[in-house]
């Protein structure tokens, strides 16, 4: 499974994140597929590929939760839930009677048959 966090980076007590795109069972700071963007907590700068990101995860990449405050403070969580309502709305069938007529007579001469007959 894909992952979206952050790997550490910089000197002691003066950190330095990068947000990638990363395989679930990858180290904190092992290898990664993609870079996705930085994020400095000194400065609070946090620079973004809105594009690469929208693309990781609508193949299913799940944020971790430090990664998605990121996505949600930039706006790009929003965009990625209504584009996946709008998709989810065009998919959609009209809905359709679940149970058939001759299941719906089966059930009904059950319910009439008495549970123990006496015989």
């Amino acid at each position: 499974m894909v992952k979206i966090r952050l790997t550490r980076l910089g000197r002691h007590k003066s950190p330095f994140y990068r947000l990638v795109a990363i395989d679930s069972k990858t180290k904190r700071d092992g290898g990664y597929l993609q870079l996705l963007g930085t994020y400095n907590p000194q400065r609070n700068e946090i620079n973004l590929k809105d594009d690469l990101i929208l693309n990781y995860l609508r193949n299913g990449a799940q944020p971790s939760d430090t990664a998605l405050a990121l996505l949600k403070d930039k706006g790009i969580w929003k965009s990625f839930c209504t584009t996946k309502k709008i998709k989810a709305k065009k998919n959609k069938r009209p809905s359709k009677s679940k149970k058939s007529p001759k299941k719906e007579q089966k059930q009904e001469t059950k319910k009439s048959e008495p549970a123990n007959p006496s015989t």
